[in-house]
């Protein structure tokens, strides 16, 4: 993928410093193993268009993604598609997003109707990644094929 990207071969390893914002300080970035990293992102919920200002985040984290990967570092990076319960108020209230655009587009409120619903935006979404050459991520994890390792992870926590 480096050549792909930045041709030639990747720069030695240096040192990445990043700012911890629960201590508010700059500290060395390290990995866990090796030169392997693992990358977390949060993806749009997918029950309507984004806009360019959601676009910011994921335009940061290509930003994080490609300064790793010229820094020799390999990057195993995945993004989750909301594509299920997400309520319009952070607060734990309002209406949730997902049977709003089922309203909106006519469809049933079923898991078909919601898959139907997410495929449609998470296409659009990938499109615009395309549009504003942001890397796409190693793996795309909808929400809902989680449910149940989120269930585990909730009763052991």
């Amino acid at each position: 993928m480096f050549s792909k990207l930045f041709g030639g071969d990747p720069a030695p390893l240096r040192e990445i410093t990043l700012h911890n914002t629960l201590s508010n300080t700059h500290e060395v970035f390290e990995p866990v193993k090796g030169n392997a990293v693992k990358m977390y992102s949060c993806g749009p919920t997918v029950y309507d268009y984004i806009h360019i200002g959601n676009l910011r985040a994921f335009l940061t984290a290509d930003i994080t993604k490609r300064v790793l990967i010229r820094n020799g570092y390999s990057v195993n990076h995945t993004m989750n598609l909301t594509d299920f319960g997400h309520l319009t108020d952070d607060g734990d209230a309002g209406e949730d997003k997902m049977m709003k655009g089922l309203k909106r587009e006519g469809l049933p409120v079923t898991l078909e109707g919601m898959k139907e619903l997410a495929d449609i935006y998470i296409e659009a979404f990938k499109r615009d990644l395309d549009a504003l050459n942001i890397l796409p991520p190693t793996t795309w994890a909808r929400a809902s094929e989680h449910v149940g390792s989120q269930i585990k992870l909730i009763k052991t926590l």
